[in-house]
């Protein structure tokens, strides 16, 4: 009579029983991977408050290289009948939640990018709004396209840093994109809009190529990948006018 398991499953043989429990280990270890990128934010938000910029971009690059593979891991793993205790989306979103708007609002507010009292007060309207964002069920559209600018403040900001906009013109510029995540307008996802895409991912190569460069040489770099970054900016606005509409309706 065959011994039964802790958990009271006696109809597998004991090499089903290793496999399942490789799955498993295969499953945790990838919502593990996803985790690991809030210790990455971690470290991005000391060299933010430390005023190290160029080494917190680098985090964050790290991070954004975790949040790109991650899903591919996930589905390869198929967490969601290894390891259904973790939600990963959620797990996904907390994560981004802290790179993706955290470390920025904190970048801008330790920064000389504006008076402190306003970057004070602005990160603090980020943050909320952001919050919201995440939290909306309409964020992406049926096509794939997201709804609203997609919160990617830790892209944003890089800009200003890079750029140095006057002080009026950066509060501008980060409460009118504030008020356009909550706009029916779309925004690209770099991977997952079918139209263009393969122009899109050539256009996002060149953007991490670029960006790279830049914070390699302390956010200095040369004229041409400052012309790549505004280049890769300018079409991913752009693109939108190409849709079938501009604005994020499912008909």
């Amino acid at each position: 009579m065959q011994e039964t398991d802790l958990n009271g499953d006696d109809s597998l043989s004991r090499e089903q029983k290793a496999r399942k429990q490789v799955r498993q280990a295969a499953g945790f270890s990838v919502h593990l991977f996803t985790a690991s990128g809030g210790a990455v934010a971690v470290l991005a938000l000391y060299a933010a408050i430390d005023q190290k910029f160029a080494t917190m971009f680098g985090w964050l690059a790290l991070a954004l290289f975790i949040d790109g593979i991650d899903g591919t891991l996930a589905r390869a793993a198929k967490v969601t009948e290894t390891a259904p205790v973790i939600d990963g989306a959620i797990l996904d979103l907390v994560v981004d939640f802290l790179t993706y708007v955290l470390v920025p609002v904190v970048a801008i507010w330790r920064s000389d990018l504006m008076p402190e009292v306003w970057s004070f007060w602005i990160g603090l309207i980020v943050t909320i709004a952001s919050a919201m964002y995440f939290a909306d069920t309409r964020m992406k559209t049926k096509d794939n396209w997201f709804r609203g600018f997609p919160a990617i403040w830790n892209v944003f900001v890089l800009y200003l840093f890079v750029f140095r906009f006057p002080p009026v013109a950066n509060a501008v510029l980060v409460l009118l994109f504030t008020g356009l995540m909550f706009a029916p307008v779309v925004f690209v996802h770099p991977l997952r809009v079918v139209k263009f895409r393969n122009l899109t991912i050539a256009m996002t190569i060149l953007w991490f190529a670029c960006a790279g460069y830049i914070v390699a040489d302390h956010l200095e770099g040369g004229w041409v990948a400052r012309v790549g970054l505004m280049a890769v900016a300018l079409y991913v606005l752009a693109l939108p006018l190409l849709r079938q509409s501009p604005w994020a309706e499912d008909d």
